[in-house]
């Protein structure tokens, strides 16, 4: 397997700090590129960091750059964007979706995107619509390979507080045992697995387009 150039968007969230340090640490990845609103402190001999707007198309394609693999872990919450579901769309939608045709263009092969249990473009619920309709778009480019991950609950230790996501955590952590058959995909899952899984996903260099829930995240990783 040749070394890869891996870019990372979301970095500074839960999944995506911990896809960083993974793929700092792990010997195919040549360099990792992670684009950011701001600077944050992190160090590495392999890392590159670049402040990037991500309203500016331009400056959004320029600081992508060249690569192989794209790994997109961005995304708010409603008490982000104070209910605000343009806002909203304009972080959830607009920038996975502008980042996998910039990764075209600029000739990158896989595309792993953090998306969420139950997306479905037909969906009447906001949330999951949305997410189905960023995985609807992205699968219909050509891309060598496609990975949606789809978690639940996410279990791992944020840098903000959220007062009600500690409350799923805890109530889904409780009930979790309940969560058999076609219910397992609900099980919260620790978002470091969530993370070793989509860059196994990238070394194992497929092609098409696949979907991850609970235990196909783990099965990569097992």
């Amino acid at each position: 397997m040749s070394l890869k150039t891996a870019v990372v968007i979301g970095a500074s969230g839960l999944i995506g700090d911990s896809v960083t340090k993974v793929l700092l640490n792990d010997p195919d990845f040549l360099k990792v590129r992670i684009l950011v609103r701001k600077p944050i402190k992190l160090h590495h001999d392999k890392l590159e960091i670049v402040v990037t707007d991500f309203n500016n198309l331009a400056d959004f394609a320029v600081k992508m750059g060249t690569g192989d693999c794209l790994f997109c872990c961005v995304g708010t919450t409603q008490k982000k964007v104070k209910g605000d579901k343009t806002a909203y769309r304009k972080v959830d939608y607009d920038i996975p979706v502008q980042a996998a045709r910039i990764a075209i263009a600029n000739n990158f092969t896989q595309y792993l995107l953090v998306s969420a249990v139950g997306a479905d473009a037909r969906s009447s619920n906001f949330y999951l619509k949305l997410k189905g309709e960023v995985e609807r778009d992205i699968a219909a480019l050509p891309f060598y390979s496609i990975h949606f991950f789809q978690p639940s609950i996410l279990l791992g230790q944020r840098k903000e507080f959220r007062l009600g996501e500690k409350i799923g955590q805890g109530i889904m952590q409780i009930f979790s045992f309940l969560m058999i058959g076609s219910f397992r995909k609900f099980k919260p899952i620790q978002a470091a697995d969530i993370a070793s899984s989509m860059i196994a996903a990238a070394k194992q260099n497929i092609q098409g387009v696949y979907n991850y829930t609970y235990d196909d995240i783990l099965k990569n990783i097992r």
